[in-house]
């Protein structure tokens, strides 16, 4: 395997960590505005991902640095013509960030309420914008021969199969957020939770078979690996469901790391050999091997991915580990 292809997938690895990890950091974020039934409780929610939140937006930084460095051309198409969706991300990750770090910081109700608010709005559209671009990344924009972006509107990732894209990913992160705070919660907050997971499980199977068929019907040419991963993507969070429904919150867990895999593997996969299809006529579409940076440069930048990336891994489980106990409700019903 030449170091262009060990790159797009090591890519597609990081994007995966990033949807498993911040998955859950979304759907918990929507859940305390939709879901919680008085501060305490969304206190509670949002205590879940208190110590991890930030260091998984590192697999967001460490994803986008990754196509710029190993493919810088991808990166320049693709970011002029996702310049309008992609500024929003910038500005629900700031709102996102401020809102987790500020709601906290005065008592009054209408002060927190407010917060909440933005929490829960900045996840969801979060979770549907990453879903709508890289579904929409598959299914091709207009750039013309030299790669550069030629379409007339900012908003040409938005399709039929980009939206659907958008939909799964965000009934994904309120399945993986509920599976969160039923494995780190307690009492009746971990039991409606555990509730709430199973039947969003079941919502999310049902729209990961139609992108699955829908990606191998028309962006795979009938790949059996396509196929492969779109069906373990499919058993995977129809298993997470029942896990949930007998009370294995960690197997529910688990189980949505190998159907998020299967999803953005099935993009991936689908794009190669491509980095981007082109939707002009003419055919096109910018490969891996033109968009990709030159070899010294793939060479110097796979060296600093081995020392780095086992470090990154490394402080992650660890403050997994570290965070790993129950939250109790009584720790949440003095006003802090």
């Amino acid at each position: 395997m030449d170091l262009v292809t060990v790159w797009f997938v090591l890519i597609a690895a990081l994007w995966i960590g990033f949807f498993f990890l911040e998955g859950f950091d979304f759907g918990v974020g929507a859940l305390s505005l939709l879901t919680g039934r008085d501060d305490a409780e969304r206190r509670e929610m949002l205590a879940t991902i208190g110590p991890v939140w930030d260091a998984d937006e590192a697999w967001l930084v460490t994803g986008g640095i990754a196509i710029f460095a190993a493919f810088p051309l991808w990166y320049a198409a693709v970011f002029p013509a996702a310049y309008l969706p992609l500024m929003l991300v910038v500005a629900c990750l700031i709102v996102r960030g401020v809102a987790v770090e500020y709601r906290s910081k005065k008592p009054e109700h209408r002060w927190r309420a407010a917060w909440d608010v933005a929490i829960g709005v900045s996840s969801i559209l979060l979770a549907t914008l990453f879903g709508v671009f890289w579904a929409g990344m598959l299914h091709g924009i207009p750039i013309d021969a030299s790669g550069a972006f030629t379409g007339q509107s900012l908003l040409s990732f938005i399709n039929g199969y980009s939206v659907l894209g958008g939909v799964t990913l965000l009934l994904f992160s309120l399945a993986h957020g509920a599976s969160f705070v039923a494995l780190k919660t307690d009492g009746e907050l971990s039991r409606r939770q555990a509730r709430l997971a199973t039947w969003l499980a079941l919502a999310t199977t049902v729209a990961m078979l139609l992108f699955s068929i829908w990606t191998f019907v028309a962006y795979t040419d009938g790949d059996a690996g396509a196929l492969a991963l779109g069906v373990a993507a499919v058993v995977a969070i129809a298993g997470a469901a029942v896990a949930h429904r007998r009370g294995r919150h960690l197997w529910g867990f688990w189980l949505d790391a190998v159907a998020v895999a299967g999803f953005v593997g099935q993009i991936f996969l689908g794009l190669y050999p491509n980095a981007l299809p082109s939707t002009t006529a003419g055919g096109f579409s910018l490969t891996l091997a033109d968009a990709a940076a030159s070899e010294n440069s793939l060479v110097l930048i796979t060296v600093v991915a081995l020392v780095g990336l086992p470090l990154v891994i490394t402080y992650q489980a660890w403050s997994f580990w570290v965070f790993r106990g129950r939250l109790r409700r009584e720790e949440f019903l003095v006003e802090n």
